[in-house]
This record gives structure tokens, C-alpha cells and sequence, in this order.
């Protein structure tokens, strides 16, 4: 039966900040402030918003989740960004997402869950909170992630290079090197001290992915435009993307990443997956905030 477009999305505001939630992946589709749009519109170089990560962050080895002997297809960031949620809860200033497993996701990845996101706007910013309950018998492993698409540049007339992501603490270690999506060893950081200068060209392969950053929050600006602040809580680690020639910046808080190139084991051992016991939760969040023109 098709859903009508008041089921299909939910729109908070307060503070004079909106945001649009579409119960089709749980996915932000809309942030809107005194400035305007913050978020990215789907266009051509890439048509999502803000996918929601779950149960993997990044890519398995071939596309293939192995437990138990079995082997299970599981693509890019998992399957929740293509699955409809139900709304729990419809509020003014908050609305609640909840999907469960059932005999599609099973087949995907075999375990039972109930996965949840909070979206609410509270002191002027947005917070979006995760939540993965094991309501199976069996422990679950998992990972979860944000993967929010702002507008860059941050305002007409300003070039993209003069855009900058400046992290609360220095964050100089080395980061992943990507080889078809697979961690593949390291590369030098491109960020110098606590500042990233960006460009297109910083991401010509593919993201630079903090393991395990320093910083718990970090500031998109340029000079003359609005910014956005985000901070994160309970996600250890974080990725910045873009599409070249897209018109837009990745700020990705994430509880793992992608396969070492050449692991290729039981899901259950998969680097960085979080195991959880049954009737045990998984949290995090994070929030945005948008800063007035400096």
C-alpha cells in the first residue's frame, strides 16, 4: 500500500531550526536555519541526503557477510538507508524511527535487533541519537554510522577552497588508505595540526577516515558563509567524503569501518565490530549546530 507523503516524512522545529526526516531509511533530508539549507538536495553526483549506517560502516570483502559457515550478501554501509522505518513517535520538536528485523533482513544478516534514532532539536541544534538493542538469544555483532551531506560551498560566491574543517584537538596520526573500498595500510594525514584545508583534491582517494580521532567535535567554515558545528558522543570513529564534482561535504561520526584488504573472516571477528550480549544496548549521537557568518 503507498504510504501518503505526511507518513513518508516528519518535520521538527524549534529554535528557528527545522529539520525533514523521511521514514524511508530514517535518512535527514532537510536542515534548515536562518541561513537556509544546510543539507545537501540529492543532486546528480550523488542522490542521498544523510544515510543511515547499519549493521556495517564501509564495505566487507566481495560484499559478503560469513557467520556460522553461511554467507550472506551484504552491500556498502548495509541495508537500513534502502528500508522503510516506523514512526514511533511524532512531535514538534522530536520524532522517533524504529526497525526491527524480520525474515528480509535475516537473510542479509542473520540476527535479531531492534534499531532506533531519536531526532530532535534542543538548544538550537539538531541531535540524532542511535540506539541497536540485541533482542535476539545470541550475542550481535554490529556497527552503526551518520553519514550527513552539507552544502560546500557553505554559500554562493565563496570558492570551496577557501573552506576549512577545524578539529578541537590536533589530529596529526596517519590515516587509512582505501584500495576498492578496503582499508589498505596507511597514508599521511592531510590534516595539519587541528586544521583541514579542503579541497576536492583531498578526497581524489576516496575519504580520509580518522580511526580514532582526538576531537569530539569540528567546524566547517569559510570566511563570510554560515557554518556547522558538530559534535559526537559514543562514535569512536570519524570519516570526511565528498564525490568529486559534488557540491557537498561527508562529516561522518562512525562505530567502525570497513575490512582490512584481506580479511575475510566470521563476522563475529571482523576488526572494530561491536559485540553485543543479549538485552544489551548500543549508543551514540550526534549534533549540528549552525554557526552565524564570522
Amino acid at each position: 500500500m503507498t504510504q501518503s507523503a505526511a507518513e513518508d516524512r516528519h518535520t521538527i522545529t524549534a529554535n528557528g531550526l527545522s529539520a525533514t526526516v523521511l521514514a524511508l531509511g530514517a535518512e535527514l533530508c532537510s536542515l534548515v536555519s536562518a541561513h537556509g539549507e544546510m543539507l545537501w538536495q540529492a543532486g546528480p553526483a550523488w542522490p542521498r541526503h544523510a544515510p543511515v549506517l547499519f549493521p556495517i560502516v564501509g564495505r566487507l570483502a566481495g560484499d559478503v557477510l560469513r557467520h556460522d559457515g553461511q554467507e550472506h550478501r551484504l552491500t556498502q554501509h548495509g541495508f537500513v538507508r534502502d528500508r522503510r522505518f516506523d514512526w514511533a513517535e511524532r512531535a514538534i520538536d522530536r520524532c522517533i524511527l524504529v526497525l526491527s528485523d524480520d525474515a528480509a533482513t535475516r537473510a542479509l544478516y542473520p540476527f535479531a535487533f531492534r534499531f532506533t534514532l531519536v531526532f530532535r532539536i534542543s538548544d538550537g541544534r539538531l541531535v540524532v541519537e542511535y540506539e541497536t538493542l540485541n533482542t535476539g538469544e545470541v550475542t550481535l555483532p554490529v556497527n552503526m554510522g551518520a553519514h550527513p551531506a552539507f552544502i560546500w560551498p557553505l554559500a554562493e560566491g565563496v570558492a570551496k577552497e577557501d573552506h576549512i574543517l577545524t578539529f578541537a584537538e590536533a589530529e596529526t596520526a596517519p590515516v587509512p588508505a582505501l584500495a576498492s573500498g578496503l582499508l589498505d595500510g596507511t597514508r599521511p594525514s592531510p590534516i595539519e595540526g587541528g586544521v583541514l584545508k579542503l579541497s576536492e583534491q583531498v578526497f581524489a582517494t576516496d575519504a580520509v577516515i580518522l580511526t580514532a580521532p582526538a576531537s569530539r567535535a569540528v567546524r566547517f567554515t569559510a570566511p563570510g558563509a554560515p557554518g556547522i558545528e558538530m559534535t559526537w558522543d559514543g562514535f569512536p570513529s570519524f570519516g570526511i567524503w565528498m564525490r568529486p564534482p559534488g557540491a557537498f561535504l561527508c562529516l561522518e561520526p562512525w562505530h567502525g569501518m570497513a575490512s582490512p584488504k584481506g580479511w575475510d573472516g566470521d563476522f563475529m571477528d571482523k576488526p572494530g565490530i561491536a559485540r553485543l550480549a543479549p538485552g544489551e544496548r548500543l549508543r551514540a549521537s550526534y549534533a549540528v549546530r549552525v554557526l552565524d557568518p564570522a
